[in-house]
């Protein structure tokens, strides 16, 4: 029998499955993995806006989990939509029971890509002190970013404010940065290096992009890739999604990981 890696995702119900975990299962399937789901939370969405979202109990996160952990070897993680600085605590400590060397892949998601909240006070606070330290990436967007960091406008100070809280590398996705005519993700590490890759900016508004590229690095670091060849592949992927977007609905476009290969 032939088992593909196995990746760990927390994250949130979107009824759309445009974003969330399951934006999560069809990139980390389409690349060839396994997905398992544990839900954060649960949301009251269509493409255009989040209406409401419910934070799933701490103790049934740690449920959740738990099973799955007791069951199957896990070669990567990755987190999305967390909401409540409860369910973050919870979430690192039960990354904290796998072994060191597994990836782990964090989308600090803050809001939703129409602009809605999709967190708890207090949330920021929790990811910096429980969360990233223990990351191996976080792959915020510029707005993510400055929040994380609490810095209004200097993108470069607060990336390398982020590398210093552990040992994590941060991608910071470029497409808020609209004065740009393409669009420039930017790969800080823990060395002092900045990497920048430059891409064709896509015309339409999507849903779930983020989700994309942090489960599809999440499946490439699971294949056995190393950080470099992880991050190259997995915005190659996104942009190809992206690129053969399509409308179900009155609002954003999905990305169609079908075709992000």
């Amino acid at each position: 029998m032939n088992t593909p890696p196995v990746v760990l995702c927390f994250g949130g119900f979107d009824p759309t499955n445009g974003a969330g975990l399951q934006a999560d299962t069809l990139t980390i399937h389409a690349l060839g993995c396994h997905p398992l789901s544990v839900v954060t939370a649960n949301t009251i969405q269509d493409s255009i806006k989040v209406h409401e979202f419910l934070v799933t109990d701490p103790a049934v996160v740690r449920r959740q989990a738990a099973a799955l952990l007791a069951d199957t070897a896990i070669a990567a993680c990755k987190t999305g939509m967390l909401a409540s600085p409860a369910v973050v605590e919870t979430v690192a400590e039960l990354v904290g029971l796998l072994p060191s060397a597994v990836p782990l892949v964090v989308d600090p998601v803050l809001a939703a890509g129409g602009g809605a909240s999709l967190a708890e006070n207090g949330l920021v606070r929790a990811l910096r002190e429980w969360l990233l330290p223990r990351a191996t990436v976080v792959t915020p967007n510029i707005p993510e970013l400055l929040a994380l960091a609490g810095l209004p406008d200097d993108m470069d100070q607060a990336a390398r404010s982020l590398l210093a809280g552990g040992r994590a590398s941060v991608l910071v996705t470029g497409t808020h940065d609209i004065a740009t005519s393409d669009v420039v993700h930017r790969l800080y590490r823990p060395d002092g290096t900045v990497t920048a890759s430059r891409w064709a900016r896509l015309a339409p508004d999507f849903h779930g992009s983020g989700c994309t590229l942090g489960a599809a690095l999440a499946a490439y670091l699971a294949r056995g890739d190393t950080l470099a060849v992880a991050v190259d592949a997995a915005l190659d992927y996104t942009w190809n999604s992206l690129r053969h977007a399509y409308a179900v609905g009155r609002g954003q476009a999905f990305p169609d990981r079908r075709d992000g290969r």
